[in-house]
This record gives structure tokens, sequence and C-alpha cells, in this order.
């Protein structure tokens, strides 16, 4: 049997990521069961990024327009 690249060590997997927004810095704290529902995650260039409530409101039209965050 293999291991997966990176070791067989998934212990750094199961600890939460504090979340904090893309654009502003906004922090929503260490969350274990993902980000709030007022929150927005777009995936850019395959990474997943995340915008709290006030950016989110603020380019809705932009989102919704599939437009990148940094054309925001």
């Amino acid at each position: 049997m293999t291991s997966p690249p990176g070791g067989g060590d998934d212990s750094s997997a199961a600890e939460p990521q504090p979340l904090v927004c893309d654009r502003c810095g906004t922090s929503a704290g260490i969350l274990a069961d993902g980000p709030p529902l007022t929150w927005t995650c777009s995936v850019e260039n395959g990474a997943r990024r995340y915008f709290c409530e006030t950016c989110s409101r603020e380019n809705l039209r932009s989102i919704e327009g599939r437009l990148d965050s940094d054309w925001w």
C-alpha cells in the first residue's frame, strides 16, 4: 500500500483554520463548520476565496457577472 504525497499524517487536516475575507481582511474567527451563511465563496484560478457579507453585498453585480475579484 502506498501513502499519499506529503506523508500519511492527516492530523493537520483536522484542525480548523481561521477564516479571513480575501478583500478587506475581516475575520470570522476559527470555524469548524465552514464559513458563515452570509459569506461568499469564489473559486478563482483553482483557489477558493472567501468574502465577508459586506464585501459580497458591495460587489454583488460583479460576483453575479463572474468577474474575478481583481476586477472589483
